[in-house]
């Protein structure tokens, strides 16, 4: 038998660079014909949907959508209306002196019932200004402008025209459509509430010729706004949105619409186009006029991204994949895995990144695709070279007499014969420790494994990020019961005897095997805590699991669950124990004291307390609520919202005899929040305030005085009473569930109002501030953070 002669692994080198060769050549090939247009568009979309989900931006405030609406229709009769009706609604808000008016209703013919209201939308379109009509696009594919009348009266004009993908979802508009072609009613709108004229023509391109044809320019990817969080929302729109019918009625103050966009449309179900939006952007239908609300914000952001060239997005696909495949035959299998991942990586960071640098989208399917079949393929054909010389080896040693495998052990797969052993054992102890590893990362509590000692062997990530709040960074060999030495408790015996508190966790205790499988306590940082302990034996290593058990908020809803049967208890009982007494004494004749004659002072009496035992109810529903529900978070004047509960609680100050004074800024106050919630707060400041401020002289004035303030980065609605005030003490407690100050003792109420009140503001990020001295009334002022 013939010695290996040196060409051999020369040989062999050369095998494995040319099929390395043939591999990039077709992978290359391949790439470059799926990164064409159209290629890849189901997988390429939901990247690109998902990228610009990341990067929305907020709905502008400037942007005030007129909805006709269910509610409308319900209002007003079957569409389509009478054109009077919508010159009046421009009329109230060309008042209010707003930016521009998108009105998104079609005029493409006269109205032959009504032919005067022609006219009066012609003079309320005049005595705008700013209005700015549609032009939509007929069945045989031509423009249809509003009447010629209309149209000369109209500020500008706008196409409104949207393409739906192949997927039926609609991701990009065109700046510039129609045989003209026309600018997008989005793009006319921002014109005309940046300068008060129309966009500027657009020029064909060059070298274009001059043609009748449908014409499409300039795409853009629209940037869509963040659509509602809550859950009870999903159905509404980002944008701040009035009904129809009450604007026609001027329930909407016309200064709502000051220096705003102002868009009118429909959205009743039935009435107009809806259209599917990208996945996350709205699990709901998007009306025609809310789309146009989404392209004016990106106009007005400057958000809405380009797609980027077909050359530039081959080129894109192609470096990745051509660093890849040369990252497989330099770095080996392990290194080239590794740059194959960090590629495609790099692939998914630079399309999720490159629309908020360049606002340039890009399309890395094809990139992606051919970095998972480069590894693989790349693999195979390494793993068909290695099988093929250790096949040619066996044969080599058996041919020399060396008995390396049984009779027809290379009927089988040769590189497996070889493996075969190492793999098992080594496959099975990394499986075990893979397993111990992953369940002990993905552990949602602290878990820490320590030996005897109370050295740290292991921690998960939990453990790592609570040892970082106490200030320390988790190592290896690091001694635990320092580490958590600020977690202490009372044993089960010793509370109760009311002994003092004891470290859970001491290296006695670990070295002697004397910690209990439960234990409770808190650390430094007052968290209630549950210490779990099991011992393990793994030789030539012993030693213990901990894990500590985050308890905070069932101790709290436990707090809250007993001090509400205390007020069930205690508060709701007494109105109702006062009821049963009054209708005994009224049945029982034996007692002198019952009025058997008249039972209309009984009646008042146990009306009273039922109306006091239904408020404490209603008091504690809403603090609860308070708590708990998730918040509508929108748009809103404090302003209007604080002289609404003024009106409010207009009947019961008169009632009390007090007056109310209002006092609005000159500028809205813009804040972002739920403004049911809101609207509470500052009536409960208004009704404590009635109740409790009036001056202790029977002669002075009673006035409640309600003002708008603006401390840095807050809006505020400041109450003002003249009562008897109150001191420090008073001050630290009164603002407590279930606690009402001596002196209020005999007035209706448990003191959940201003508990109810900082609830509210907290929840917002802001804050409830009381100032007050006794003798000179109290100002308590609720802060939110403006928008």
């Amino acid at each position: 038998m013939s010695e290996p002669t040196a060409d051999e692994p020369i040989s062999r080198r050369q095998s494995l660079r040319k099929d390395w060769l043939w591999l990039s050549a077709f992978l290359l090939a391949l790439v470059y014909w799926l990164s064409g247009p159209g290629q890849l568009a189901r997988v390429n979309g939901l990247i690109q949907d998902t990228s610009n989900w990341l990067h929305q931006r907020q709905a502008s405030s400037d942007i005030v959508i007129i909805a006709i609406d269910d509610a409308s229709i319900a209002a007003i009769g079957r569409w389509p209306w009478r054109r009077a009706l919508h010159a009046a609604v421009l009329e109230h808000v060309a008042k209010g002196s707003p930016r521009a008016i998108g009105m998104d209703v079609v005029f493409s013919e006269e109205d032959l019932d009504y032919p005067g209201d022609d006219l009066l939308l012609q003079r309320a379109l005049q005595h705008s200004g700013k209005v700015v009509l549609p032009i939509t696009r007929n069945a045989p594919g031509l423009s249809m402008p509003p009447l010629q009348s209309l149209a000369q009266s109209a500020a500008a004009l706008g196409h409104t025209q949207l393409p739906v993908d192949a997927d039926g979802v609609v991701r990009r508009f065109y700046a510039q459509e129609g045989e003209k072609p026309w600018w997008h009613m989005a793009m006319s709108l921002h014109c005309v509430g940046q300068s008060g004229h129309a966009c500027t023509g657009a020029d064909a391109p060059a070298g274009a010729a001059p043609t009748a044809a449908w014409q499409r320019r300039q795409a853009r990817i629209i940037a869509f706004a963040h659509a509602a969080q809550d859950k009870q929302r999903q159905h509404l729109s980002p944008f701040v949105t009035y009904s129809y019918i009450d604007v026609l009625r001027g329930d909407i103050p016309a200064a709502a619409f000051r220096g705003k966009y102002v868009l009118i449309g429909a959205t009743a179900a039935g009435l107009g186009e809806k259209f599917t939006a990208p996945l996350r952007t709205s699990t709901r239908p998007i009306s025609n006029v809310e789309m146009l609300a989404h392209i004016l914000n990106g106009v007005l952001q400057d958000t809405h991204l380009e797609l980027a060239s077909p050359t530039l997005n081959r080129a894109l696909n192609l470096v990745p994949v051509a660093l890849g495949l040369l990252a497989l035959a330099w770095l080996g299998p392990s290194g080239g895995l590794i740059a194959c991942t960090a590629l495609a990586f790099t692939c998914l960071l630079a399309a999720g990144l490159l629309p908020r640098w360049t606002q340039i989208q890009t399309a890395p399917a094809a990139a992606l695709m051919g970095l998972a079949l480069a590894y693989p393929l790349w693999s195979w054909l390494r793993l068909r070279a290695a099988a093929r010389f250790l096949a040619m080896e066996l044969r080599d040693l058996q041919s020399q007499g060396l008995p390396v495998l049984p009779a027809g052990a290379l009927t089988v797969d040769a590189l497996d014969q070889r493996i075969a052993a190492v793999e098992q054992a080594s496959h099975q102890l990394r499986a075990l420790h893979h397993f111990v590893s992953e369940s002990l990362r993905q552990l949602p509590s602290a878990t820490f494994v320590s030996d005897r000692q109370g050295r740290l062997l292991l921690a998960n990530a939990a453990a790592h990020a609570y040892a970082h709040s106490l200030g320390h960074a988790l190592q290896a060999g690091d001694d635990l019961p320092r580490v958590l030495g600020g977690l202490s408790g009372q044993g089960r015996d010793n509370a109760r005897h009311n002994t003092p508190m004891q470290p859970l966790l001491t290296r006695e205790a670990l070295q002697q095997g004397l910690l209990p499988p439960q234990s409770e306590g808190r650390d430094a940082q007052g968290r209630a805590l549950m210490l779990l302990s099991q011992p393990f034996q793994a030789p030539p290593t012993s030693g213990w699991l901990l894990t500590l058990v985050d308890i905070s908020d069932l101790r709290s809803a436990q707090a809250q669950r007993d001090q509400a049967m205390q007020f069930i208890s205690h508060d709701i009982r007494t109105p109702i124990g006062a009821i049963i007494t009054l209708l005994e004494m009224q049945r029982s004749p034996s007692d002198p004291t019952a009025d058997t004659g008249d039972s209309t002072a009984l009646l008042q009496r146990i009306e009273s307390y039922a109306q006091a035992s239904l408020q404490l109810a209603d008091d504690f529903v809403h603090l609860a609520r308070a708590q708990e529900q998730s918040l509508r978070s929108e748009a809103l004047d404090l302003g209007l919202l604080a002289d609404q509960a003024v009106a409010d609680c207009w009947a019961l100050a008169q009632k009390q005899g007090m007056a109310l004074q209002m006092a609005l800024p000159e500028h809205e106050a813009l804040v972002q929040g739920d403004p049911g919630l809101l609207h509470r707060a500052v009536v409960n400041l208004l009704s404590n305030a009635i109740k409790y401020g009036k001056p202790p002289q029977a002669d002075a004035g009673a006035t409640v005085e309600c003002s708008i303030v603006h401390p840095p980065g807050f809006w505020g609605v400041a109450v003002r009473d003249h009562g008897t005030g109150m001191d420090k003490q008073a001050l630290a407690r009164l603002s407590q569930p279930f606690e009402r100050l001596q002196q209020h003792r005999r007035t209706d109420g448990v003191g959940l109002g201003l508990a109810f009140v900082r609830t509210v503001a907290e929840r917002h990020g802001g804050r409830l501030q009381i100032t007050s001295q006794p003798g000179q009334g109290s100002c308590f002022t609720l802060l939110i953070p403006q928008a």
